[in-house]
């Protein structure tokens, strides 16, 4: 899809929020939508983003995906980009509906990212880890025999313990709490 490929290498999503707390600068979803409607109004291209609430071994999150398409000739183009973000329900300052709102937030951001090749590899989304380090779960980690008694007992699948560890933002408290 050639619209794609030109809007990829037209579009500039500054970092135009700043998180006073972290004292890093940011994009939101809003910002990349802001210097993305342009670019589609340019190409005759539509750009539709969807969520959708799922649960994987007990574990809620938001699947966004976001779809860009062009009519040529009477025939619909397109391609689509996917991606998660988990709810924790109990998060503190926190309403069910602002926590459902910001994984929704979160997720719609990155399939974005993912669809208009935006990199985030410098983003403190993607390196801050808050003041908590983040281990990875292997069977060399800690409370692996935890998760290996859960599969045994036919509670979860290996699948779906690596799935949840990916989807979570806090692994270890969600996990292997």
């Amino acid at each position: 899809m050639k619209e794609l490929i030109l809007i990829q290498s037209e579009l500039k999503a500054p970092k135009n929020q700043f998180n006073a707390f972290g004292k890093y600068k940011y994009r939101s979803v809003e910002d990349i939508l802001e210097a993305v409607k342009p670019l589609l109004l340019k190409y005759e291209c539509t750009l539709t983003i969807e969520d959708e609430i799922k649960e994987v071994g007990g574990i809620v999150f938001v699947e966004s995906t976001a779809s860009i398409q062009i009519d040529k000739e009477g025939r619909t183009e397109g391609r689509a980009v996917t991606a998660q973000a988990g709810i924790d329900i109990n998060r503190k300052g926190m309403d069910i509906a602002q926590s459902f709102g910001s994984s929704s937030s979160y997720a719609r951001k990155y399939c974005l990212n993912g669809l208009f090749l935006i990199d985030d590899t410098k983003d403190p989304d993607s390196t801050n880890d808050h003041g908590a380090k983040k281990e990875e779960l292997s069977p060399k980690h800690p409370k692996w025999n935890g998760a290996k008694e859960s599969v045994a007992n036919g509670k979860v699948t290996i699948e779906q313990i690596k799935a949840v560890y990916i989807l979570t933002s806090d692994n270890e408290k969600l996990l292997l709490g």
